[in-house]
Order: C-alpha cells, then structure tokens, then sequence
C-alpha cells in the first residue's frame, strides 16, 4: 500500500515548510534554495508546480536530483534517509531532511552540500 503523501499536493504542504522555517528566523528564499537545488527546478518552474497542484509523486516525477543527494544522511521521523526503500518517500524525505537542517540553523551552504 502506498503512502497518502504520494498523492498530496506540495503546495499544500510548502506552506508548513515555511512556517517551520520563519519560526525559526529563516526565510522564504531559503527553503525555495534548497527545493531548487535538489529537484532542479528553476524559479519558475518550482511556482509553476506549486500553483498548478502537483503532486508529490508528479514533483519529484519531474526532478532532477543532484548527484550530492546521496550525501543527506541523517534521521527523518524515526528513518535513516539513506536506507529508505521507496525511491519516492526517500526523496521526500530528503527535502524533509534538508528543510530540518535550515530549521537548525545550519548555513545553507552547507544544508546545499557545496562542493567547495
């Protein structure tokens, strides 16, 4: 059986990514940093997906994860991010993991895996 996050929508879900983030003093552009960065989307191809309804499933359809996603590791809700089975709850799961991370306090250079 399938997760219901599969067929939720992201922008109904962005939303409490923000408000996570603003609380604890980060902003807007940040979290859209780093949904950029590890779905490929640009800015407008992200608030397209976002006003058009897009489903979890169709958002990371469409992605293009960078090949430094295997470096998020961590814990996210109990689970390893990196021994997640399910291609698609582990890359959720990833923007979890990279939101938690902002919400930390983490740079967000670090939070994008910089290769320098």
């Amino acid at each position: 059986m399938e997760h219901r996050i599969f067929d939720t929508t992201v922008a109904s879900v962005y939303p409490l990514y923000q408000a996570k983030l603003e609380r604890k003093g980060r902003t807007r552009e940040e979290l859209d940093a780093v949904t950029t960065w590890l779905t490929g989307f640009d800015d407008d191809a992200l608030a397209t997906r976002l006003t058009g309804g897009a489903t979890f499933r169709e958002f990371f359809d469409d992605a293009r994860l960078p090949d430094e996603v295997e470096l998020i590791t961590g814990v996210v809700c109990g689970v390893r991010v990196e021994t997640i089975e399910d291609p698609l709850m582990q890359k959720i799961r990833y923007l979890d993991k990279l939101v938690d991370e902002l919400a930390r306090g983490k740079a967000l250079e670090k939070v994008l895996r910089s290769a320098s």
